[in-house]
């Protein structure tokens, strides 16, 4: 090597030497002396280049050289000091050695009579041991020493240090202008400082070096990458190669970056991968790969931006350039340049490119070779020789020529002509600005036109003749748009990915590669799944969402443009590729007779996306070679011989790998009085501080029944055992608590019987305690056909998984009471025929996962409850908001009416009066508004026929209600009185036609007639008659306004008969009703007027009503309301109904030892009234609540419930305290957020004012908003609806109608 790089200097010694004696020759030197100058810089330049060049291969040759020298000094194994008989004494120690060299080092295998020694071969008899090439085989004791053989065999694999990987990058996803770092760690085997491997990043299969763009560190066995700032550039496979004596080890996995945000909305992607070729003094080509479009609408050019140095850029092209390649000119020789590109479509400009490395512009090589050539006193130069397109597209045309030959000393300019074809007018092209190498780019020419060019020589002395003409060249482009893919097609891989192929297009000239877009079915919403051009024709598209389905589409791409669409593939499910399960394990002797040995064992961890269907089990003596099929019970056994055995899963996909052979097992019948092991121990329900434990009985029992379980904890790497439950249990699961979150924990199993604990099980694989982030638990709940179920969601399943059901973790197998739905990631256990039998705890296991399960105890409470919500959904109720009641009207007209909330407009309702319905006719006016629930009928006349029961029903789909109402006896006495005045009055005067109104007013036993005529005279005369008797009035009539009033003071008819009297002596005794505001002591009365004398007393104290005791009543009860309780408000008290002569007591004591009967629900306290936080942080409001029973807590934004997700968590600890915490909030977050605290007594409501500010903007000063108290809802007013009166035609003021409530 070192010759040949002398030999190399020397050649450009010489050339150096004869170009410098060539100069010295002429007499004017100064000129031609620069000139020389620059081009021996330019030799020292390229004989550097060419150095480093030849010192690269030497390294490289120097490399394979050594692992060609490691190869060569391989040499057979071979005996370095031999074995040598022994004689020893009968069951005595005896050790035998032998000494082997070789390279690599040689494996050594020990046999005895031609038969294989290992460790289980007889347990505890033989030890081998190796250590630095000296092999041992120690042997307990022997009767005879037999001939021991140690062949040596050398490994297929010539490996001298073995990698692991312990922890490796996977697929990554970034944004331009992140920063993206790339991680291994490995264990080395022998870890050797001084021999470390050499560690290589690759993109692409292409070296990463190091530069500003991609740091790498390699240092306490950790390899990394750092890439700073992301480009589209920076996607592809990246790939870890660790090179050491013995070969290569290496892990690759995809980096995926996609577009930064745009400045512009709709503006495309930046374009990628900027190259440069053709760097001369004249012009720079530069060529790129557009970016991948999918939403945006289609790149109409590109933009070129030259580098001016502090962060200044220049364009480069006035107009777009269509095509992915630009001759930059108008650049100087021996300067450096750096450009970047940028794409635009009809919305805006995309963001920049990378920027190019330094661009350095040089003289050709062509043209140097030429001048140093060159011989003679040639002064004009001959003209430019096979001028020709090197390149040709719609927007320039690159035109390349051959220096002319003899050309001269003197340096060389260039001018182009050009002319249409056909044409004998040429024109000049670079009249300005001469080229000064073989090479120019022209531009403005018309595509699809034909042009000749040629080409003129011109130094100092003069111009050359023009060279011969290129012939017709047409503008346009050489390559065209490839055609579409086609046979798109997609298989499952992973969970989270699947594998996309295709066929190449056809028709595809300097194909870039292909872009792919992804869409979720039903979206069409097309997402790119790559974002730089791939080459070969199948992508792996990660990132994807598990079940969910997707369809694909594949576009080419080359200098010109992307093609058409391809098809779209068939929608496919994201699901793991169907593989073969794993291996089964924990193998386990469970009975054992003479020449039989029944085994169990655990089924694969993974089933490789499809149900496993069976199960081979080998057997072999641990003395013996050969395995021997058998089944699970291996019969015809040797009795006292020692057996391994090993399992092999299978399902659809295959069968898996062979398990690890057991440990031996001895072939003796068991005869012990305790039980056997018990097996198959199973983990479920893994929690921060718990976990579930299930188990199989033992096959052997021993010589009575099983009467519990003890089950044993260890802490991984301890060997203290001690059992969980000092009682055993008869279940065979169990529950552990009590446990550190992150440790490792291991289990034995140990079955009981009267003969006491038996053998315990295998230990379990060591667990870890800690949740699982993503988990749900099991709800209860009630669907809208009345069904009770638990239901459970998954989103972690593969194909294979299966909900397994089951009730004291027992699996259900009777459906007459229950029934399974699965669909997707949920699974429902419906309760057909739900009752207190159904109570228990359920749970269920989601096979082929990571042990993801729950339970739920369903008790006597949450059963009655749902029992309760099952029978409101079956059997709905429409709420009534006024029970039917009924008023008159002035003409006598009685209106029975009722008021029901929400109902829709399918609604329907019917009148019955004495089982008979009634229908909508003059005498009967039924009405429905079902705006605002009002149901009415107005009866014309009401009379002694007209007694019996009123009911009105209303049905609204599934849900029904009615109400009655009762007028017989006292009730119908009452209206008839009532009516009597007010139909009699108006039969009497309604023909008069001075009559414009009339009102009549009953308060409290006093009767007041009033009406108005007109159109009277000074000689007008008013008479009252009662029954046809005159009765004169106490006040007289005003003949200026024609009013007339009747005052009957004190009414001793039915119609107001002791009605105070009849109110006490119904009144029933006092009781309790809890409402929202606290509690309301009432009495029940048969008639309540505003202006009876009602007295309330508290410990003999007259109570005055106020905010905090409200005294009021309806037509039927007297009521006490006492707002917010307390110990105070204790005491008896006293209802008093007074009629003048006599009063009429009810009492009621409240002072009992315990609380008032009152526990509704409130908060207390711990929230404030205005929070105010930045974005992006963890708001958490927490309340301390109160109610007996607990009370539920729904939290409201905006007067609206909060729908619970991964952004709103709400919990309720203890039942007392509430908090809602929202991740990560953002400014959609601010509004005005409550609590309500709710139980079957009532609760009430706080609101809370959030605010969320920006980064970097000031703490906004949030004033609370008019937020009061929550007070609790009043009772619903009386419905304003409009009253159906006839029209008085005379009547100029109504009447004040009375109303009255069923008994």
């Amino acid at each position: 090597m070192s010759s040949r790089r002398e030999r190399c200097c020397t050649n450009v010694i010489c050339c150096c030497g004869v170009v410098d004696s060539s100069v010295g020759i002429k007499s004017n030197g100064m000129m031609y002396h620069t000139e020389l100058r620059q081009m021996q810089q330019e030799l020292s330049k390229s004989r550097h280049v060419t150095r480093e060049q030849l010192d690269m291969l030497e390294e490289e040759r120097a490399t394979v050289q050594r692992l060609l020298c490691e190869d060569a000094i391989s040499r057979a194994p071979e005996f370095l000091v031999r074995l040598r008989s022994h004689t020893v004494w009968e069951k005595s120690y005896v050790k035998l050695f032998c000494t082997v060299q070789g390279f690599p080092m040689p494996q050594v295998r020990w046999y005895k009579d031609d038969v294989i020694i290992g460790t289980a071969s007889e347990p505890g008899k033989y030890r081998i041991d190796s250590y630095y090439g000296v092999h041992s085989l120690e042997i307990i004791y022997k009767s005879v020493i037999l001939l021991f053989l140690v062949p040596l065999l050398s490994p297929p694999v010539f490996t001298h240090i073995d990698v692991q990987f312990i922890e490796a990058f996977g697929v990554s996803f970034g944004t331009e202008g992140e920063t993206m770092t790339l991680t291994c760690s490995m264990i080395f085997d022998p870890n050797l400082k001084h021999l470390q491997p050499d560690v290589l990043w690759y993109r692409n299969d292409v070296q990463i070096k190091e530069s500003k763009w991609a740091e790498i560190h390699f240092a306490d066995n950790c390899a990394s990458i750092t890439l700073p700032h992301l480009n589209k550039d920076d996607e592809g496979l990246y790939t870890l190669r660790l090179i050491t004596r013995g070969g290569v080890t290496e892990h690759s996995a995809f980096v995926f970056v996609k577009d930064a945000s745009a400045a512009v909305v709709g503006a495309p992607g930046a374009p990628m991968d900027i190259k440069y070729r053709d760097a001369n003094k004249d012009y720079v080509i530069l060529a790129w790969k557009p970016p991948n479009i999918t939403k945006e609408s289609p790149v109409i050019g590109y933009f070129v931006d030259r580098y001016l140095g502090t962060d200044s850029w220049v364009q480069c092209n006035d107009a777009p350039i269509k095509i992915c390649k630009y001759p930059v000119s108008g650049i100087y020789e021996g300067r450096s340049y750096r450009f970047r590109v940028r794409a635009v479509n009809k919305s805006g400009v995309s963001n920049p490119s990378r920027a190019t490395d330094a661009v350095t512009t040089l003289v050709t090589s062509n043209a140097l070779t030429a001048f140093i050539c060159s011989s003679g006193d040639v002064k004009i130069p001959g003209h430019p020789t096979n001028v020709h397109a090197a390149e040709t597209n719609s927007n320039y045309i690159v035109l390349s020529w051959d220096p002319p030959a003899p050309r001269g000393r003197e340096s060389l300019k260039y001018y182009i002509e050009k002319t249409m074809s056909g044409s004998t007018s040429w024109q000049r092209i670079n009249t300005e600005i001469a080229a000064r190498s073989p090479r120019f780019a022209v531009f403005d020419l018309a595509e699809g036109k034909s042009y000749e060019f040629r080409v003129f020589a011109v130094n100092k002395f003069g111009m050359s003749e023009p060279s011969p003409s290129t012939g017709p060249v047409l503008v346009q482009d050489h390559i065209a748009i490839p055609s579409p893919p086609s046979a798109v097609r997609a298989t499952r891989n992973t969970k989270h990915s699947v594998l996309v192929k295709w066929v190449a297009s056809k028709e595809a000239s300097e194909l870039m590669g292909y872009y792919l877009d992804s869409c979720l079915v039903g979206t069409n919403n097309w997402e790119p799944c790559n974002h730089k051009p791939i080459k070969y024709t199948s992508f792996v598209v990660h990132g994807l969402t598990t079940g969910k389905k997707y369809i694909f589409r594949v576009k080419a791409v080359n200098a010109v443009g992307m093609s058409e669409l391809s098809q779209e593939s068939e929608p496919i499910t994201v699901q793991a590729a169907l593989t073969s399960p794993s291996s089964p394990y924990g193998i386990t002797l469970l009975d054992c007779t003479n020449d039989c040995m029944t085994l169990g064992w655990k089924a694969p961890r993974y089933t490789g996306g499809s149900g496993v269907t069976g199960y081979y089990m080998d057997h072999r003596e641990v003395s013996h070679i050969n395995w021997h099929e058998s089944n699970i019970k291996a019969e015809n056994l040797t009795e006292g011989s020692f057996y391994e055995f090993k399992l092999s899963a299978m399902n659809i996909a295959g069968l898996s790998l062979p398990s690890e052979p057991s440990h031996p097992m001895k072939c003796e019948a068991w005869t012990m009085p305790e039980p056997g092991p018990t097996y198959d121990l199973t983990f479920c329900e893994i929690r921060r501080n718990s976990l579930v434990i299930l188990w199989k009985a033992p096959i052997y029992t021993g010589n009575s029944d099983i009467s519990g379980y003890f089950v044993d904890i260890c802490e991984a790497g301890s060997k203290e055992w001690r059992t969980v439950n000092q009682k055993s249990t008869s279940n065979r699961y169990l529950k552990v608590t009590e446990l550190e979150e992150g440790k490792t924990y291991i289990f034995k199993v140990r079955a009981v019987n009267a003969a006491g604990p038996g053998k315990a099980s295998e230990p379990s694989e060591p667990i870890v305690v800690q949740f699982i982030p993503g988990t749900k638990e099991i709800a209860a709940g009630v669907d809208e056909e009345g069904n009770i179920y638990l239901k459970f969601e998954c989103q972690d399943m593969s194909a294979a998984s299966q909900f397994a059901w089951s009730k004291s973790y027992e699996k259900i197998t009777e459906f007459s009471k229950l029934g399974i739905e699965t669909k997707d990631n949920n699974s429902r256990l419906v309760f057909t025929h739900p009752d207190m039998e159904d109570l228990g705890t359920y749970s269920v296991m989601v096979t082929d996962t990571d042990g993801i399960s729950s339970s739920y105890v369903l008790a006597a409470e949450e059963m009655e409850r749902l029992l309760a919500l099952r029978h409101e959904i079956r059997h709905p109720t429409i709420p009534l908001k006024c029970e039917l009641s009924y008023e008159v009207f002035e003409r006598g007209q009685v209106r029975f009416w009722l008021q029901v909330e929400g109902v829709s407009s399918e609604a329907t309702c019917s009148f019955i009066v004495n089982d008979m319905q009634m229908t909508d006719t003059t005498e009967h006016k039924i009405g429905f508004d079902k705006s605002t629930g009002v149901i009415e009928m107005v009866m014309e006349e009401f009379t002694s026929k007209s007694e019996g029961t009123y009911t009105v029903q209303i049905q609204d789909g599934k849900a029904k209600n009615q109400s009655s109402l009762v007028l017989i006896g006292e009730s119908k006495t009452w209206l008839e009185t009532l009516l009597f005045p007010l139909s009699h009055l108006f039969l009497r005067l309604r023909d008069a036609t001075f009559l414009t109104n009339c009102m009549i007013s009953l308060l409290m036993c006093t009767l007041l007639h009033v009406f108005q005529v007109a159109n009277t005279q000074k000689e007008t005369v008013y008479h009252w008659y009662r029954d046809d008797n005159q009765i004169d009035p106490e006040q007289p009539p005003d003949q200026e306004t024609g009013i007339c009033k009747m005052l009957i003071s004190e009414v001793t008819s039915p119609l107001c008969k002791d009605c105070v009297t009849l109110s006490g002596e119904s009144a029933s005794q006092l009781k309790i009703q809890c409402t929202p505001e606290g509690i309301r002591l009432q009495a029940s009365v048969k008639y309540y007027m505003e202006d009876m004398k009602v007295f309330w007393y508290h410990k003999e104290s007259k109570i005055a009503s106020s905010e905090k005791c409200r005294i009021g009543g309806s037509s039927e009860q007297v009521w006490l309301h006492i707002c917010d309780p307390a110990d105070r408000d204790k005491g008896k008290y006293v209802l008093e109904i007074f009629d003048g002569k006599q009063s009429y007591k009810r009492s009621l004591d409240l002072s009992g030892d315990g609380k008032l009967p009152f526990y509704r629900g409130k908060v207390l306290g711990g929230l404030p009234d205005v929070v105010t936080i930045m974005e992006d942080k963890t708001l958490s409001l927490t309340s301390t609540v109160f109610g007996d029973p607990i009370p539920e807590v729904t939290w409201l934004k905006n007067d609206k419930e909060i729908e619970l997700n991964d952004h709103y968590i709400a919990t309720l600890e203890q039942g007392k305290f509430a908090s809602l915490t929202i991740k990560g909030v953002t400014t959609e977050d601010s509004g005005k957020y409550g609590i309500n605290v709710r139980n079957k007594f009532g609760g009430e409501t706080i609101d809370i004012t959030v605010s969320v500010y920006k980064h970097g903007d000031p703490i906004p000063e949030v004033k609370r908003g008019d937020l009061r108290s929550p007070e609790s809802p009043k009772a619903a007013p009386h419905p304003e609806t409009p009253k159906a009166k006839p029209k008085e035609p005379h009547s100029s003021k109504p009447s004040k109608p009375q109303i009255g409530r069923k008994k």
